[in-house]
């Protein structure tokens, strides 16, 4: 992949992790009714997306493991 699609990928998805984080710790309103999004597990996941495209991000610099 290109290097700047996996820098807009990782960015995308650790502002994705951010605001689904934020999200998640907003306390609950019963009269609103039950969170229909989970957004503890889109934080999670978005989060170890992340991780994944800084490895690759790693890689194509130049970075590999031995």
């Amino acid at each position: 992949m290109d290097l700047r699609l996996l820098v807009a990928l990782g960015l995308g998805l650790a502002a994705l992790s951010a605001f689904a984080g934020w999200r998640g710790a907003r306390p609950p309103n019963p009269m609103k009714g039950p969170r229909l999004i989970p957004w503890r597990a889109i934080m999670v996941f978005a989060a170890a997306g992340a991780v994944i495209v800084l490895v690759q991000i790693e890689q194509a610099v130049g970075f590999a493991p031995r």
